[in-house]
Order: structure tokens, then C-alpha cells, then sequence
């Protein structure tokens, strides 16, 4: 599990939860009518919005947020080295044995297809449709994210609307003036809690994410090529180590350009 993702919603939870019972009554700020406007309105409005398909995949796309990756890029470069190692003493017979034990999909998929004797070219084409099926889903669910994230204080501002239409339309009952002004502010709250708390940064994660999946399987790519082509082990060390510097250097010229 991500530790950070985990404490950031735990983090983030509990201090507005502190806030609230340092300045009062925790049941002030539990309005059922209110969360039903805000979740319904969301729920119903993503719906809407996207396909049945595309809404199936918010439970595994989710699952990448509180994921950690860990050290993959290790696993990945070290059972690469491993199979290069079993590839030369036991064939294909041997490598194909392994291959359910890769740490990563795409790398199982490639040690597979080199056991099969499938060529070069057609192992790079696989995973790199591979890559963009990834990419695509993760985009379509990070997008579901991203909508739910506006949506959620849109239906707050709804809830807010009602609230007022309630208490200007009992006027002359003074106890319904309360009731309908919780329900006006706390579905404001609600929905910039959902948004800012949640939706919002599990956009942010799972870009990400999709970019540190999109290196592995270039890595993947590097490596593989490597093996088909039966490199001496010390040469792809160094051609995975080379990939590794590459990116990380890449990835670091935006982070100087914005200092």
C-alpha cells in the first residue's frame, strides 16, 4: 500500500474533523439531505457522462492510487539479469518457466513471446500497444476522477440552492429558517471536502503513476531487446543503467526549468 496516499486521506480527514469539534458539535455538520444532494448528483452525473465501460474500471484505476510501485524498476532490471542468466542455461524451455514469476505484466507478456521465438520487431509493437491500452485506461479513469472533482461542489452549490428555496419559502416558520440553512452551507462543505480531499488528488497520483508504469515498460523494452539479442550480462546492466540515468535526467530538466 502507498503510505503517502493513505496518510494524506487519513491526514487530510482528521484534521478537518479536528476543526470541527474544536469549534463545536460534530453531529452540527451531519446532514443526510445534504450528502444524498452531493453524492446522488455526482454519482448520477458521472453516469451520464461517461459510457458503462469506462465507469467499470474506477475500482482498478483506483486501486493505483493506494498502490505503491515500490521498487519495481529494480525488480524489473533484476529478473531481467535473472532470465538473460536462464535463457543461456536452459533455452526457452527455461525461460518460459519463469515467466509467470515477473514482477510486472508487460515483462511477463515479453518473456513469453521470446520463449514462443517471436522476433524483435513484433515484441517492441506488442508492448507498445500495451503501453497505450495502459495509458488509455488509466487516462479514462483519471479523467472519471478529475469530472467527479468539479461535479462534486457543483451539486454542493445545488444543495446550497435548495436550502435556501426552503428557508425563504417558510419564512413565517421560524424553526425551518435552521434545518434549511444547514442543508444550504453543509452540502457547500461536503462537496469541497469530496473534491479537494479525494477526487482531486487521486487525479494527481495517477499521473503519476501512468508516468512511472510508461517507464517500465520502456525499461522492459530495453531489456528484452537485450535478451533477444543475447547481450552479455554485464552489457545489458549497463544499457538498462544507461535507460534509468537517461530518464531520471529527463525527468529532472522541468523540475530545474520551474526553479
Amino acid at each position: 500500500m502507498d503510505k503517502a496516499s493513505i496518510f494524506g486521506v487519513l491526514a487530510g480527514s482528521a484534521l478537518v474533523l479536528g476543526a470541527i469539534l474544536l469549534g463545536g458539535n460534530l453531529m452540527m455538520f451531519i446532514n443526510i439531505q445534504g450528502m444524498l444532494i452531493v453524492v446522488g448528483g455526482t454519482l448520477g452525473a458521472i453516469s451520464i457522462a461517461f459510457p458503462t465501460h469506462e465507469l467499470k474500471q474506477i475500482t482498478s484505476v483506483s486501486r493505483r492510487v493506494f498502490n505503491d510501485p515500490g521498487n519495481e524498476m529494480t525488480a524489473i532490471m533484476e529478473f531481467i539479469e535473472s532470465s538473460m542468466k536462464v535463457l543461456k542455461r536452459d533455452g526457452y524451455l527455461g525461460l518460459e518457466k519463469i515467466a509467470d514469476d515477473a514482477p510486472t505484466g508487460p515483462l511477463r507478456k515479453g518473456l513469453m513471446l521470446i520463449a514462443d521465438g517471436t522476433d524483435a520487431s513484433t515484441i517492441r509493437q506488442i508492448l507498445q500497444t500495451e503501453q497505450v491500452h495502459m495509458e488509455k485506461h488509466h487516462r479514462a479513469g483519471q479523467k472519471i476522477f478529475n469530472e467527479m472533482g468539479k461535479y462534486a461542489p457543483a451539486f454542493g452549490m445545488v444543495g446550497t440552492l435548495i436550502g435556501l428555496v426552503q428557508m425563504l419559502a417558510n419564512l413565517d416558520d421560524p424553526s425551518s429558517i435552521g434545518p434549511a440553512m444547514a442543508v444550504a452551507l453543509l452540502t457547500t462543505f461536503y462537496g469541497a471536502v469530496a473534491a479537494n480531499v479525494l477526487f482531486l488528488p487521486m487525479v494527481t497520483k495517477l499521473d503519476r503513476r501512468i508516468h512511472i508504469e510508461v517507464v517500465q515498460i520502456q525499461l522492459t523494452l530495453v531489456g528484452l531487446e537485450a535478451v533477444h539479442r543475447g547481450d552479455a550480462g554485464a552489457i545489458l546492466r549497463e544499457k538498462m543503467q544507461a535507460f534509468l540515468v537517461e530518464h531520471e535526467a529527463a525527468a529532472d530538466k522541468p523540475l530545474k526549468a520551474a526553479a
